[in-house]
């Protein structure tokens, strides 16, 4: 039980870190770079939320996707690992006693595992999924979950750079607040990501803050560089 939660833990933060990250850094872009080309606010947050509200369906949709295939892989495999016991099953057997001969046993103890294991087919399919194939059985709730987590998460970090936008009139004035906000944001997102990922927080933290901010950067002088201002 405590593994099966560390599992479902380390995918439901690996989702939120996915949805956040480009929930934080795309509208924090498209902001910057309305507002280098108009002065209304509106403007801005009129097209902030509808890529809000597109981007959290193509992200979620994208989680979904992919949890689905990772199950019909996992059936896939699953169905022809129970053909080849049933079709050939010395072949499958000579299978089980490589994954012990590796950890060393003698050739004694692999010829009587495999021939335990041959009993049961079930525990034999399952045994050779995970240490032949490397796959753990997903959860068949996954994809739903997966999809709602990250179209949830980017929602929440795309509102954080367009806050500053409900509350002043003047584009260029809300994006120097929405400079500082979003900044301040990436940087903590980043810092927290890379101490659950263990690697440096610090360098992790400065490394996302640095591309939100050639990102926004990037769009902002696009946009006055089209308009020739």
């Amino acid at each position: 039980m405590h593994k099966e939660h560390h599992v479902t833990s380390s995918e439901i933060i690996r989702d939120v870190v996915i949805g956040m990250s480009d929930g934080l850094t795309v509208p924090f872009a498209l902001a910057a770079g309305l507002s280098g080309a108009i002065s209304s606010s509106g403007l801005v947050v009129t097209a902030g939320i509808a890529e809000i509200v597109a981007g959290s369906i193509a992200m979620g949709l994208g989680g979904f996707l992919a949890g689905r295939t990772e199950v019909d892989h996992y059936n896939s495999e699953l169905k022809r690992e129970y053909n080849e016991v049933e079709t050939v099953p010395e072949q499958e057997k000579a299978e089980v006693k490589e994954v012990f001969a590796e950890f060393g046993l003698s050739k004694h103890l692999q010829d009587e595992i495999a021939e335990e294991l041959s009993k049961d087919k079930k525990k034999w399919v399952d045994f050779m999924m995970r240490y032949e194939l490397g796959l753990e059985e997903p959860n068949a709730n996954r994809a739903s979950k997966s999809a709602l987590t990250i179209g949830f998460s980017y929602i929440a970090g795309g509102i954080i750079p367009l806050s500053p936008y409900l509350i002043i009139d003047n584009a260029q004035e809300a994006l120097n607040y929405s400079c500082i906000v979003t900044l301040i944001c990436l940087f903590v997102f980043g810092y927290f990501k890379s101490k659950l990922t263990g690697q440096p927080a610090l360098g992790g933290a400065l490394k996302v803050v640095v591309i939100g901010a050639l990102a926004a950067g990037a769009a902002f002088g696009m946009a006055k560089l089209i308009n020739g201002k």
